[in-house]
């Protein structure tokens, strides 16, 4: 028997195959709707339990903890088989739903989002590696195409659905419609998902994921280090930074021994793996990390509704399709990424740079139009790191290469929600101007804000732009790092069979 022969498709049944498909695609739609689902309820859950200076962390808590189990998902679902290991991920999503809808306070929904990004994480990676167990290699591409088309439409739908539905039913039913969909696709799984005993028994490299789990929330934490030991230099701060770095070397000590190492240290030796993973960083930092503070700011500078700061999302993520498909099909015609990068973060930068001169009373139809050019710009730079580290890596390096970039996009979220939220909290506290008729700012709902005179309004409104201002050119900052990156990449012309 040929043992290098692909194994049969885990199921046979076409029908079958289409129902499991979309059971699957159902908790992709869960796992990625939480992030964004959550953006648009932020500024009420903030004014309901205070503590501004922990708004970043709703965000980064369920990123980080979806980063620190990524990786040994994977190698789980080889060890024990995939079916398992997905129910699990969806039961500890679940449950942890449950606890954010139950949350009595900032730090009880905090932990409550570290408990559903555990799970959140496993569904991610289970799925990717289950749809590949269920179709053809041939097939597989247009599956995986569909699962992007998924991403997106959470991207479109979350905002818009977020801030409804905190409108009609308070933040909380966010979380818990999560409970019935759980419900639905741990049955669905359970009844027709076949097991498969797994044939190989990986070596789990959990001191490499442990460490880089680690480094990863010591940066966040640093980020975080004003808020939460008083100064960037206190003796807490310091103790991070020597943590953090410890944990880098260790890293790397590990994974030069482990037989089957998280990120193979070999695929550092090409400049592009470097550059690509920079740009990966300042991507998911600009991209992803933003989001959750243009509905803080939308909704604080322009006093939109939360639904109608949703609708504006909608642009956003209409941007991001725009971009991400034509970058895709010109990616494939002309074969050269490297343009793209470099497109992708001027066009970012520039909208980031445009956000600084929006004040109260600017038109929504010019917020609207630069929200769309920033989505355009994060589009048209989606792909490329991971068709460039996939291009440049050995056949049996493709998986930790992908792995590497994905982490690090979801690093780079995490690190610069931590660092926006501080600045944000910052800029608060230096301009708290006496507002007749505020007692705390940050407690204000968008609700309670539309109910506030014309007068007190602009000076809440005024606050915060100000407040934002430091937060939109760090960002720029960001984004000019990974053009400069993009600048230097190597110019690779893709092979023929890479453009399929």
């Amino acid at each position: 028997m040929d043992m290098h022969a692909a194994p049969a498709p885990l199921v046979s049944s076409h029908a079958l195959r289409l129902t499991l498909f979309l059971f699957l695609m159902t908790a992709l739609f869960m796992a990625t709707l939480d992030n964004q689902i959550v953006a648009t309820a932020l500024p009420t859950i903030v004014a309901e339990f205070g503590e501004m200076e922990r708004f970043g962390w709703i965000g980064s808590a369920y990123l980080l903890a979806t980063c620190a189990v990524m990786p040994l998902y994977g190698k789980l679902g080889d060890l024990f088989g995939r079916k398992y290991v997905m129910l699990a991920a969806v039961a500890i999503f679940t449950l942890g739903s449950v606890a954010c809808g139950l949350a009595v306070s900032m730090n009880t929904l905090i932990a409550a989002r570290v408990l559903q990004g555990l799970g959140g994480g496993g569904i991610m990676v289970s799925i990717f590696s289950i749809t590949a167990d269920l179709f053809e290699p041939r097939q597989r591409a247009r599956y995986q195409s569909y699962s992007s088309l998924v991403l997106m439409a959470s991207g479109a739908i979350g905002p818009v659905l977020g801030g409804t539905m905190s409108d009609l039913f308070g933040w909380r039913s966010i979380f818990l419609v999560n409970i019935p969909i759980g419900l639905i696709v741990l049955t669905g799984l359970f009844f027709f998902l076949p097991y498969r005993r797994p044939t190989r028994l990986p070596t789990i490299d959990y001191a490499g994921a442990l460490l880089i789990a680690g480094a990863v929330t010591s940066v966040v934490l640093l980020g975080d280090g004003a808020e939460l030991f008083g100064s960037l230099f206190s003796p807490g701060s310091l103790a991070v930074v020597v943590i953090g770095t410890l944990g880098v070397v260790a890293w790397v000590l590990v994974e030069r021994r482990a037989p089957e190492p998280i990120v193979p240290l070999t695929l550092f030796r090409n400049p592009t793996f470097s550059l690509m993973l920079v740009i990966s960083l300042m991507s998911g930092a600009v991209g992803i990390g933003m989001v959750n503070y243009f509905a803080l700011f939308l909704q604080t500078t322009t006093g939109l509704t939360p639904s109608a700061a949703g609708v504006l999302f909608v642009l956003l993520t209409g941007g991001i399709v725009v971009g991400s498909l034509t970058a895709g099909r010109l990616i494939s015609l002309s074969g050269r990424y490297k343009p793209f990068a470099i497109v992708s973060a001027s066009l970012t930068a520039l909208a980031l740079l445009m956000f600084t001169q929006v004040h109260p009373g600017t038109p929504l139809f010019i917020i609207g139009a630069i929200m769309a050019l920033h989505g355009i710009g994060i589009g048209f730079g989606q792909q490329v790191p991971i068709i460039g580290v996939q291009n440049m890596a050995s056949r049996g390096d493709v998986g930790a290469a992908t792995g590497a970039v994905t982490l690090s996009r979801m690093g780079g979220a995490s690190i610069a929600i931590s660092i926006y939220g501080a600045i944000i909290a910052a800029g608060l506290a230096r301009g708290a101007v006496s507002i007749p008729g505020v007692e705390d700012i940050e407690k204000l709902t968008p609700l309670m804000l539309s109910a506030l005179p014309e007068t007190t309004r602009r000076l809440v409104a005024e606050s915060y732009t100000a407040a934002f201002q430091p937060l939109f050119l760090t960002a720029v900052g960001i984004s000019l790092i990974a053009l400069v990156s993009a600048i230097s990449l190597k110019a690779v012309k893709l092979p023929q069979k890479m453009l399929g």
